[in-house]
Formats: structure tokens, sequence, C-alpha cells
């Protein structure tokens, strides 16, 4: 079965509507630009912790999906332990098919 989760976030990416990397991430969020961050589910507890934080505070969507390996391929790049959407249109079609994904 192809993940239809990951296949969104590879269209986002290449729409231009993605960044990725905990630099980007958090820039993305402190600017209110990202609608939705996902993290990888192998995080460390600590990274967890702080996008968990940051999240709540900028008052962002924050899921855990997928591992930094399923998330880098999705996007054509190396390990990624978090990205964030920048479309809210996106966001709306990946939130959609993770609460899918999850029942």
């Amino acid at each position: 079965m192809t993940d239809k989760v990951l296949s969104m976030i590879g269209m986002a990416m290449r729409a231009g509507k993605l960044v990725s990397g905990e630099f980007a991430v958090e820039k993305s969020v402190k600017s209110h630009k990202a609608y939705l961050v996902i993290v990888a589910t192998d995080s460390s507890d600590n990274s967890k912790k702080n996008y968990d934080n940051m999240c709540n505070f900028y008052r962002t969507e924050l899921h855990y999906y997928g591992t930094k390996e399923t998330l880098g391929a999705a996007i054509g790049k190396e390990y990624r332990a978090s990205i964030a959407v920048q479309d809210e249109n996106f966001a709306k079609a990946i939130l959609a098919k993770l609460e899918a994904a999850e029942n």
C-alpha cells in the first residue's frame, strides 16, 4: 500500500510549500507561516518536547508521523526529523490523510 500522507508531503515539497530541518521549521512556526508541523516518531524525546512546547505556544497544529528516514525520503532528502507545511490547503489535505491513517 502506498502511503498517502507521505505522497501528499512530497507534493507539498515539489510545490515549494514545505520546509524541513530543525531551524527552518522553527523559523516557519515563529513567523506564523507554518500551518502544520510533522515530527518523526523516532525523534528524540527532547526534540518532541521542544516542538510540542513551540507549537502549543504559537498555536500551530502538530502531528507525529513516520520515521526520520520516511519523512526524508518523501521530500527527496536525507533523514528529516521535522517538516512544516506552509500552505493552508496542503495542510488541510495532509491532516485529512493523517486522520484517515489513524483510524
